[in-house]
C-alpha cells in the first residue's frame, strides 16, 4: 500500500501565521505538523509516501523531509498548482500509486492513541473497496456524518445535517484500493469547481463497497483549523509527553519500531538533534537498546 499526505491549501484560516507558510510546516508543540500524519503511515507499515503541496511550499518539504532515506521509507513530491480538491490527490498521485492500494490522509489531521497500529493494520488488510473512518463527536452538524448498519457498512456519509442520523464524524483518513484512481478520473468537479472526496467515497457507496471503522474511546482526533484548535492541539501532546514521557509521532522511533531502521541509525538521527530533548528522547531510546 502506498501512503498520500495532502498538504496543500491555503490555510486561511490561520492568517497571518500562514500567508508566507504552509500550514503543515507550522509548529505543533515541538515538531512541524506534518510529522503527525507522516506518524500515522509509518505507523501502519506504509514506507512509500508522496507528499502533495503547492509551488511554494514543495520546496519547504523537501528541505524538510528529503527523500526519507534517513528513516528507512521513500517519500517523493508533487505539486498542485491550484487547489482542486481532495481526490484530486488520486489524479495528480496515479502514476505513483500504480497498480496499489492507497491511504490518504490530510496534512492537517492530528490522530494519537493506543489502538492506532492496530485499527489501521485492520482496516488495510484484505482492503476490497474503501474505508473511511467515524470518530464520535458531541455536535455533529458541524462535520461531515458517517451512518452506517451493524456489519459497518457505510449507509450515507452527509456534510454538517441538520439532522444528523449518527454522532460519528468522517476525519481526514482514507484507505482505498486502487479503483480509485479510475474513480477520480471521471470525477466531475462540483459547484465550487472541486473534485470532492465525496464524490469518491459517494461511487464506493453505490459499488456497496464503502465501509466504516470507529475511533472510539482512547483515541484523539485533534482539530487544527483554528489558533485555538492549534493551542489546545499543542496542549494536547505536551501533557502527554510530560506526564507519561513518551513522544507523540516521533517519526524517528517509529520508523525504528516498524523495522525501517537499525539501532545504530536511530542513535545517529538523536546525535543531530541532540541540543533539544526531542534529540535526547532519541539518543536515549537508541542506548536503551544498543545496550541489552
Amino acid at each position: 500500500m502506498k501512503g498520500i499526505i495532502l498538504a496543500g491549501g491555503k490555510g486561511t484560516r490561520l492568517y497571518p501565521m500562514t500567508k508566507v507558510v504552509s500550514k503543515q510546516l507550522l509548529p505543533l508543540y515541538d515538531k512541524p505538523m506534518i510529522y503527525y500524519p507522516l506518524s500515522i503511515l509509518l505507523l501502519a507499515g506504509i514506507h512509500e509516501v508522496l507528499v502533495i503541496s503547492t509551488p511554494d511550499d514543495t520546496p519547504l518539504y523537501e528541505q524538510l523531509l528529503g527523500d526519507g532515506t534517513r528513516i528507512g521509507i521513500s517519500i517523493s513530491y508533487k505539486v498542485q498548482d491550484t487547489p482542486r480538491g481532495l481526490a484530486d490527490a488520486f489524479i495528480l498521485g496515479a502514476d505513483f500509486i500504480g497498480d496499489d492500494s492507497v491511504c490518504l490522509i490530510l496534512g492537517d489531521n492530528i490522530f494519537y492513541g493506543h489502538s492506532m497500529t492496530t485499527v489501521l493494520r485492520h482496516s488495510m488488510r484484505d482492503l476490497d473497496g474503501a474505508t473511511v473512518f467515524g470518530y464520535p463527536v458531541k455536535k455533529p452538524k458541524a462535520f461531515g456524518v458517517v451512518e452506517f448498519d451493524e456489519n459497518y457498512n457505510v449507509l450515507s456519509i452527509e456534510e454538517k445535517p441538520e439532522k444528523p442520523k449518527s454522532n460519528f464524524a468522517v476525519p481526514g483518513l482514507y484507505f482505498y484500493d486502487n479503483r480509485v484512481v479510475g474513480i477520480a478520473k471521471n470525477v466531475k468537479p462540483s459547484e465550487r469547481g472541486e473534485i470532492e472526496i465525496t464524490s469518491i467515497n459517494n461511487a464506493y457507496l453505490e459499488m456497496g463497497k464503502l465501509k466504516v471503522s470507529l475511533l472510539g474511546r482512547g483515541t484523539a482526533w485533534l482539530d487544527t483549523g483554528t489558533p485555538q484548535g492549534m493551542l489546545k492541539a499543542a496542549e494536547y501532546v505536551e501533557a502527554i509527553q510530560s506526564r507519561q514521557g513518551y513522544y507523540v509521532s516521533c517519526i524517528e522511533e517509529i520508523a525504528w519500531r516498524r523495522g525501517f531502521i537499525s539501532a545504530e541509525q536511530l542513535l545517529t538521527l538523536g546525535k543531530e538533534l541532540e541540543t533539544t530533548d526531542y534529540g535526547k528522547y532519541i539518543i536515549s531510546l537508541a542506548e536503551e537498546a544498543l545496550s541489552k
